[in-house]
């Protein structure tokens, strides 16, 4: 890997201005240093440290907020917020994004004061050697453009793969978060590795512990800095991205279905072939029903080539039939929308109490659209006709219901990438609603993944730019640049209406870790028919945009999927969907001695379902939002403070490569003076260029 040496030595006099050779006293702390009460001490919501003179003039401390009773908070939010968008990005955990972001719970800062690695769980992981033997440890390092980092591989996000890293001591149920290194090298090098396997597997396990800083993704940090960042919420589900795809609308992936019906699949015979599609619940990345060959429909859904893998047995998931936001968004109009249902005897069953009692409650209806790039038309098709070639098929939650897929009335809210920038020029959306967005295998902006180490051999510039053209930040396919870049066009879009952008949240979230390393154990709360964790995955990052957000703040309350569904519920006065009849069912009848068998011995599987009702340990969002701009006390964030200029957006790399100078943010690990570079010949794309292995 001589290119990176040489870069190295370009780099070595202005690394050594920022990065300083000594470990903090505060590290050599002992384990007393850091109890259990002083973290729970930390209140719900902190204040960034370093308000930068951009952000004073808008800065209000959390500590001085005005006292607000929750209901008053709602009534507030429900005036002010018409709009809620979702910008879905794809597999990074926390550290690996945010894991030096000043202020947060983080690799190296609990966001008040230094904490010791060996009191950051997982810090130091280990395995040995399968050629020599020998133990190996790795702790988490740092990766910037000498690395191009914003282009990495993906690692072993498998529901297996990280029920093994996350390592939950079957004594007490807490996660040890101890064997990403260790489960990343031997899925390669085990049980007889060879110098190729072991090669790969050692650069695997050093990947899963690499993190980046605003050097690589500068945009993200900006907002970050700007509003509010969440830094306790975790993914849905302990397992890929379809999953958790589908607990974004519905806070489960089949929990409901799996007590109700069990954990089989259905047998389908197509064309003479017969197959099985996969049972829930779905922890694996299997098509939707909708789309694959099983659908035998009239207008059948879209699926990308890519996706359409010609297996119609294992490889399709079963027809999803619980609740979901898609649902309750019908309020006192679901009935004669389920009515025009095309097969409603395969697609209702599960909710056939809750179609009366969401018609009975008689709430206003929310519009709402899912636009995903690729799913239809799009602007760069050249020849007039959906190639569906950008188009992740199983990153779409709502096509595996069977109630929105094959229910006329509902079609028309999926939508391309592009629809949405028309709809947004045009002034088309509604004048309210809940719109999801998500990149995909390309980029309609044309963008290049950008190569910031100079000395990278030309066959791996190639290898690069073949692979990584993605915008959803997926690390197999995207690049984290063209993926904020793409954030970037989507907040510019919707900032720039004034009537949008004075009634609006932005919520920039993720699906799941994609198998890399964060150090807080999640909270284990549902077990699955194969006995491994089900619930709750790796820590994701969150961030939350609106004129009325917190500014430079940072929210520490625990959620996960489902608090983005809370907040949803809240805004629009939509029942929670474990209240819904047939939800609640479930709910009661998962905590039984049929199902608590496949947890350890004593727990109880009270999650089986959505988990959308507030309570200590599924918050909603709210504490994001400033009550001092809610009131009027404070005036509300201008559209500026969240836009970033056109000619900057498709400038790559962003900000030179120097995103940290440029928006001024010192990460932790230089504040603290630690160094933390990579282990010597890292290569961070084991998998698209294996010759740097």
């Amino acid at each position: 890997m001589r290119r990176f040496r040489q870069f190295s030595l370009a780099l070595a006099v202005a690394v050594s201005l920022l990065r300083w050779s000594v470990i903090p006293a505060a590290f050599a702390e002992t384990l007393s240093a850091d109890t259990l009460s002083s973290k729970q001490a930390i209140p719900s919501v902190t204040a960034q440290p370093d308000v930068e003179p951009d952000i004073r003039p808008y800065f209000n401390n959390p500590a001085t907020d005005p006292e607000l009773s929750q209901s008053a908070m709602v009534k507030l939010l429900q005036a002010k917020i018409k709009y809620v968008f979702i910008i879905f990005n794809e597999n990074h955990s926390f550290d690996n994004e945010y894991g030096t972001f000043p202020g947060v719970n983080g690799i190296y800062s609990d966001g008040l004061k230094p904490r010791s690695p060996f009191n950051t769980p997982g810090f130091y992981q280990a395995y040995v050697d399968g050629v020599t033997g020998e133990t190996v440890t790795v702790q988490p390092f740092r990766i910037g453009p000498e690395y191009n980092s914003s282009a990495i591989d993906s690692a072993d996000n498998t529901h297996d793969g990280v029920a093994e890293k996350i390592d939950v001591d079957p004594a007490t149920g807490v996660a040890r978060m101890d064997k990403f290194a260790y489960e990343e090298y031997n899925r390669f090098a085990s049980p007889a590795p060879t110098k190729k396997t072991e090669a790969e597997g050692t650069q695997y396990a050093r990947l899963v512990m690499a993190h980046i800083d605003c050097d690589t993704i500068p945009f993200f940090w900006r907002w970050a800095s700007r509003f509010t960042i969440f830094d306790n919420v975790f993914a849905t589900q302990d397992a890929t991205s379809t999953p958790n795809a589908i607990a974004m609308i519905s806070g489960q992936s089949g929990e409901t279905q799996w007590v109700e019906h069990g954990p089989n699949g259905q047998i389908y015979t197509v064309n003479g072939v017969t197959g099985t599609t996969t049972g829930p619940p779905i922890v694996s990345g299997n098509e939707p029903f909708w789309g694959s060959l099983f659908d035998t429909s009239a207008n059948p859904m879209p699926m990308s080539q890519q996706d359409n893998k010609g297996n119609i047995s294992g490889n399709i998931a079963c027809n999803l039939t619980f609740a979901s936001l898609p649902l309750t968004f019908q309020g006192k109009n679901v009935q004669n929308v389920m009515e025009q249902n095309l097969n409603p005897g395969f697609d209702l069953p599960d909710i056939q109490q809750d179609i009366p009692y969401i018609q009975h409650l008689g709430t206003k209806p929310v519009n709402w659209g899912w636009y995903q790039e690729g799913y239809d038309l799009e602007a760069s098709d050249t020849n007039g006709v959906a190639s569906h070639n950008f188009y992740v098929t199983h990153h779409n939650g709502a096509q595996y219901f069977g109630y929105i897929a094959n229910t006329p009335p509902l079609r028309p809210n999926f939508h391309g990438m592009t629809d949405f920038f028309t709809d947004m020029a045009n002034n088309s959306l509604p004048q309210s609603g809940v719109f999801y967005i998500r990149g995909g295998y390309g980029n309609q902006m044309g963008l290049m993944p950008p190569i910031t180490n100079p000395y990278t051999p030309a066959d791996e510039v190639a290898a690069i730019n073949q692979a990584k053209q993605g915008d959803d930040d997926h690390p197999q396919y995207a690049d984290r640049q063209i993926s904020e870049a793409m954030a970037a066009r989507v907040i510019n879009a919707i900032a720039s209406n004034p009537k949008i952008w004075a009634h609006c949240a932005i919520i920039i979230g993720y699906d799941e870790g994609d198998g890399s390393y964060d150090h807080v154990p999640p909270r284990i709360r549902s077990y699955g028919p194969d006995t491994l964790p089900l619930s709750r995955g790796v820590r994701i990052p969150l961030l939350l945009i609106s004129p009325y957000a917190r500014t430079h703040a940072v929210s520490h309350v625990e959620g996960d999927h489902n608090a983005i569904i809370q907040t949803i519920e809240t805004i629009f006065g939509l029942p929670a969907l474990a209240s819904l009849p047939d939800e609640a069912q479930a709910l009661a009848l998962g905590d039984s001695a049929a199902f608590n068998q496949f947890g350890p011995p004593g727990f109880q599987q009270k999650c089986l379902g959505p988990r959308d009702i507030n309570s200590t340990i599924s918050s909603s969002l709210l504490s994001g939002f400033d009550p001092k701009r809610l009131t009027g006390a404070s005036r509300p964030l201008p559209a500026s403070f969240a836009m970033i200029p056109d000619n900057v957006v498709t400038s790559l790399p962003h900000y030179g490569g120097h995103g940290c100078l440029e928006i001024g943010i010192t990460p932790e690990d230089i504040q603290q003076g630690i160094v933390a570079n990579a282990p010597p010949g890292f290569n961070p794309l084991p998998g698209t260029y294996p010759a740097g292995n």
